[in-house]
């Protein structure tokens, strides 16, 4: 299964399926604040009503108290006016507060959703989207969406609402004079529709530029040494500064397409407010119209068109959200492709593990798995071996269920590996890696990582524990035991050290198959053989798959396989391995 975010520059008819089904989440996320979008929703219509009645009671007053000079009648009409803004203002108070609220609780809601969705996603997601890319989406392009929930939804609709108010009333007065003032929005309408296509993909271009450039930051901060060591900062500088470079490209481009719409708005507004000035001046004349209706009219038309002002720049906020939120969209339509299958298919074989006829293709790549068949045995103990690239880490991500195979079954205690729950499957499976990965917490809290077993033990507990699977003696290496503080990315810790953590965290699982993928790489010779004593103190019935280098490390392995070019072949004896070793360097 393709997981390749950055591919998806074109829209699909499976895409926009795909974003309308996550559009339909958003909207089940925010039905626990019906009440508060309610409220908010009266607020800004009686907001909007009250903004309303002003002008129509400013033309009364002209035409009823102004020009007849009855002075009282003007100060009761402006305590009138001052009472209703007033009101005004504290129904739009509400309806900030009321909606501020909400924009946080639905980026907080929103976040979770998005990175909870990344946990069930499986590792091939990963190695197909930098990791820059998908923290822009869970960090921007959310807060994109609640910046327009929080400030732009309610004055979305306030906007609208005072506009067909202002629409209704302006025909109201006088018809003809209403439909001449309206007709330049007409032209505003259709420039809208043609344009906000382009404005939106301005902004998913944008959007996209802005997580390149922080994918590009993380990599020069997670290999920052590596660029001191070959002093090649002028390289990373370089690579920096092109993508800073497309970042402002694609912002400038936004900008521009988002601002477009501002003039042409003010410009509709403009002449309308001529039409009616000449028309209205025309009617006074001719004794059709009186000069406090003129002037409502004018507010009215102000009215209209300063809230399609306000639209132009809502309308860019708009594209610029829903622009994030198919980036968001992407990720919460993805689905687990490893996820369990129905118990359907079954091996009467006695093996722990068995692949049969089993094939692997690496999303949008050529198969490096042809066609596999082997058997792992309780108890033993397996050595994969073979040249750099041969096929060795796949074959052990294959046992563990990193994958699944392209084609063919791999079986464990007879059933389908795909068969098994996740939690089941992880506990039957320990897999240390070549990089091993550790949290920031201690060196209990990583140990105990998904161990729920030992969850509720104390440090007392936990040490008789690791006392009677051989464990302690790698733990004393360490001056604070199992309190000593870790953090991610830290060099407090040597690699061989993380090794020995993440190794004490797969044994203390007591797992039936151990997967070790060089992890021995790191770790001096009597530290190795230290190890080695903890392997032999498993139980009998652990299997052991071991990938290694090291001649000492395979040397007491049951059996022996060589991995080269997707093939998996038994080497029989150290020699027979070794033979076959030294033959592949010989061709290549």
């Amino acid at each position: 299964m393709n997981y390749n975010l950055l591919n998806t520059s074109t829209t699909t008819p499976k895409q926009k399926n795909a974003t309308y089904t996550a559009l339909k989440k958003l909207l089940a996320m925010m039905s626990n604040e019906r009440k508060t979008l309610i409220m908010a929703f009266f607020a800004i219509i009686i907001n909007s009503s009250l903004n309303l009645v002003g002008p129509l009671i400013i033309g009364h007053t002209i035409d009823k108290y102004v020009q007849t000079k009855q002075f009282h009648g003007v100060l009761v009409f402006s305590g009138v006016l001052l009472s209703i803004y007033l009101f005004a203002f504290g129904t739009s108070y509400l309806q900030s507060k009321l909606m501020g609220g909400f924009g946080q609780r639905m980026l907080f809601q929103l976040r979770n959703a998005v990175f909870n969705k990344l946990q069930e996603l499986p590792v091939a997601f990963f190695n197909q989207n930098k990791a820059g890319d998908l923290i822009s989406r869970v960090n921007n392009d959310t807060d994109k969406l609640n910046q327009f929930f929080s400030q732009s939804l309610m004055q979305f609709v306030g906007s609208l609402f005072i506009m067909t108010g202002a629409g209704i009333f302006l025909l109201s007065i006088n018809f003809k004079l209403g439909a001449a003032a309206l007709c330049p929005a007409l032209l505003l309408f259709i420039f809208t529709r043609t344009i906000s296509p382009w404005v939106k993909s301005r902004n998913a271009i944008n959007m996209k530029s802005l997580g390149n450039m922080s994918s590009e930051i993380q990599e020069s901060l997670n290999n920052f040494k590596v660029i001191i060591a070959f002093n090649r900062r002028d390289y990373f500088r370089q690579r920096f500064n092109e993508a800073n470079k497309q970042q402002y490209t694609t912002a400038v481009s936004a900008g521009l397409a988002n601002n477009l719409f501002m003039p042409v708005f003010s410009f509709t507004s403009n002449l309308g407010q001529l039409i009616v000035l000449s028309l209205g001046i025309y009617m006074i004349a001719s004794g059709a119209f009186t000069v406090g209706l003129l002037i409502s009219f004018l507010a009215y038309v102000t009215n209209f068109y300063n809230p399609l002002r306000q639209l132009a720049a809502l309308w860019a906020n708009f594209q610029v959200a829903m622009a994030g939120w198919d980036r968001i969209s992407q990720i919460l339509a993805l689905q687990n492709n490893l996820e369990p299958i129905p118990d359907s298919a079954t091996n009467k074989s006695d093996s722990l593990l068995e692949f049969k006829d089993v094939h692997f293709a690496y999303p949008d790549g050529k198969e490096v798995i042809h066609n596999i068949n082997f058997k792992l045995e309780k108890g033993k103990t397996y050595a994969l071996v073979g040249p750099t690239g041969g096929g060795k880490t796949t074959t052990a991500s294959l046992i563990a269920r990193l994958y699944d195979a392209t084609s063919g079954t791999i079986y464990l205690n007879g059933k389908d590996i795909r068969s098994y729950e996740a939690t089941e499957r992880t506990k039957k499976i320990g897999f240390i890696l070549q990089e091993p990965f550790l949290f920031t917490g201690t060196i209990k809290d990583n140990i105990l990582y998904g161990n729920e077993k030992y969850a509720s033990y104390s440090n007392e507990a936990l040490i008789e524990e690791l006392k009677q699977a051989g464990l302690e003696q790698l733990l004393n290496r360490f001056e604070k035991g199992l309190d000593t503080p870790l953090k991610t990315g830290s060099d407090s810790l040597s690699l061989g050290q993380k090794q020995l953590i993440a190794f004490i965290r797969a044994v203390l699982r007591n797992p039936e198959i151990l997967i070790l993928d060089e992890a021995t790489a790191n770790i001096d010779t009597i530290t190795e053989q230290l190890l080695e004593d903890i392997l032999q103190r498993l139980p009998s019935s652990t299997t052991r798959v071991i990938i290694a280098h090291r001649l000492n490390t395979i040397a007491n392995a049951d059996e022996i396989y060589f991995v080269n070019s997707g093939q998996v072949i038994r080497a029989g004896s150290l020699d027979d391995a070794m033979e076959m070793l030294m033959h592949n360097k010989r061709e290549s």
